[in-house]
């Protein structure tokens, strides 16, 4: 022991202060893997997520890799995260609600990191006819607004929305060219029917 003492007090003053900021409450710090899951189980609310996505909101919340690598393992073992399973339903979604063809698709799943091969097939459960069907309806519902543009203009505008919407140019073309060619057939009808009337 210290001549004049100050030694053992400093300890005991040391030993309890400690003590004292653990009794005042303060909470042990939190578990890296069980904030990681929380962050993931939050995103994944919202909306099914590959798990390059999650991997991307760990990484700009400061959760270190191989934590990160050792939760997203667990959730994928518990088929939580499952990037199939994901480019499957997102296929499907964008293709029924937003009209989007394979190729957008595949680009869509690319930037969210779904690598190619899960990518291609999910993309591929869209047949050709399902493909060509989804286009003619999105012609379809552009051509009332075409009714006074002739056949090479609305061609040209509804090829570019196909291509935009990320038809290849064969289903593009050929679903264009068969509605403009029905429309025109109808309008040639009709035309005849207004003649016959004039005739009358």
């Amino acid at each position: 022991m210290d001549p004049d003492g100050t030694g053992s007090t400093h300890a005991a003053g040391s030993t309890h202060a400690a003590g004292s900021t653990h009794a005042a409450g303060d909470d042990p710090p939190a578990d890296p893997e069980s904030v990681a899951r929380t962050i993931c189980l939050n995103l994944l609310t919202s909306r099914a997520r590959s798990r390059a996505e999650l991997a991307d909101g760990l990484a700009r919340r400061g959760v270190e890799d191989d934590v990160a690598r050792r939760v997203l393992d667990r959730l994928a073992a518990a088929k939580l995260v499952d990037d199939a399973a994901f480019a499957e339903q997102w296929v499907s979604s964008r293709h029924r609600h937003q009209g989007l063809g394979k190729r957008a698709l595949a680009g869509e799943l690319h930037r969210k990191g779904v690598d190619r091969e899960t990518a291609s097939a999910a993309v591929d459960e869209i047949g050709r006819d399902d493909e060509r069907a989804r286009a003619r309806e999105l012609v379809d519902r552009k051509l009332p607004a075409m009714a006074r543009l002739d056949h090479a203009v609305a061609a040209r505008r509804l090829v570019g929305m196909l291509a935009r919407k990320g038809y290849d140019a064969g289903v593009a073309y050929a679903v264009v060219r068969e509605a403009l060619a029905e429309r025109d057939a109808a309008e040639d009808t009709l035309e005849a029917l207004h003649e016959a009337a004039d005739h009358d």
